[in-house]
């Protein structure tokens, strides 16, 4: 049972995450709009863009969450997560900035998020606790 519980914890942290992620993008603008200028080359950098993307973010993450549609969702989820890491490897690979300027400890757990979204991934018919699972379920049998 501890595995259960442990793919439900990483899967609902994990899809949280990116319902966090998602509703900045929506509320706070502007900071929306620095993250995608300093981060992401400008990608997404319109209030519309950053608004839809903020929109599919929360959408995606919460089908995580549930554990619904997850052969479709862990792998945008993946996709998401690889994006932020390959933004911010000069924190991962130097997070105290000896070698690289403006490197910071706090990217450092894009490293550790990325791993998560692929044990999720490794390990999702092992997940007896999402919806996509219990729905399986056959129904007992009546007396």
């Amino acid at each position: 049972m501890m595995k259960q519980w442990s793919l439900l914890l990483l899967r609902i942290s994990l899809g949280w995450l990116l319902v966090i992620w998602g509703v900045n993008k929506v509320v706070n603008v502007e900071h929306g709009l620095a993250v995608a200028n300093k981060f992401y080359f400008g990608l997404f950098a319109s209030d519309n863009l950053l608004h839809a993307a903020g929109i599919l973010q929360m959408l995606i993450g919460l089908l995580i969450v549930a554990g619904f549609m997850r052969r479709l969702v862990y792998p945008i989820q993946l996709l998401f997560s690889a994006a932020t890491l390959l933004a911010v490897w000069q924190s991962v690979i130097d997070p105290w900035g000896w070698v690289f300027t403006g490197s910071k400890a706090l990217f450092y757990p894009s490293l550790i998020i990325f791993a998560g979204c692929l044990v999720v991934m490794a390990w999702r018919d092992e997940d007896l606790l999402a919806l996509d699972t219990l729905r399986k379920k056959p129904a007992p049998p009546s007396a």
